[in-house]
């Protein structure tokens, strides 16, 4: 059960627009000031929304969806995401959803799931809720740690 359904189908809202490549939405989904850190694009911080909508615009023309750790798989694999222990932290008109993102795909050969950690920011800006920042991670062991 989540407690807050109000953010909890936004945080959905907002993720199927990413996976369905729906511009619109995610635009308004979204702060124009958007932050990112993005583990397999870059190891620097993405600003603002021309980069994802080009990546989103890109693969709508290409018939893909962005999944997970850069992975690009062709829509015609049916796939599907879920949010593994989700947690949001709701303090008035800001929240903090973090959790597993895990992206399911179905392929002739058997089904493949990939995983991710994530963060998400979000503000309650004139009565909308808008994703501000993003924060993703790998979600193996750290090197540290004995496999």
């Amino acid at each position: 059960m989540i407690d807050d359904a109000e953010v909890y189908e936004f945080l959905l809202r907002h993720l199927q627009a990413i996976q369905d490549n729906d511009v619109q939405t995610y635009r308004a989904t979204s702060a124009e000031d958007l932050t990112v850190y993005e583990w397999w694009v870059t190891p620097h911080r993405i600003d603002g929304l021309p980069f994802h909508e080009f990546m989103i615009n890109s693969d709508a023309q290409r018939g893909t969806i962005f999944g997970s750790e850069g992975q690009k798989e062709k829509q015609s694999f049916p796939s599907r995401f879920d949010l593994s222990n989700l947690r949001i932290q709701r303090y008035g008109d800001f929240a903090i959803a973090s959790y597993t993102f895990l992206l399911s795909t179905s392929r002739p050969d058997g089904e493949q799931v990939v995983a991710h950690n994530e963060s998400r920011v979000l503000i309650k800006i004139n009565s909308k809720w808008k994703v501000v920042h993003v924060h993703k991670s790998p979600a193996w062991h750290a090197p540290h740690v004995a496999n």
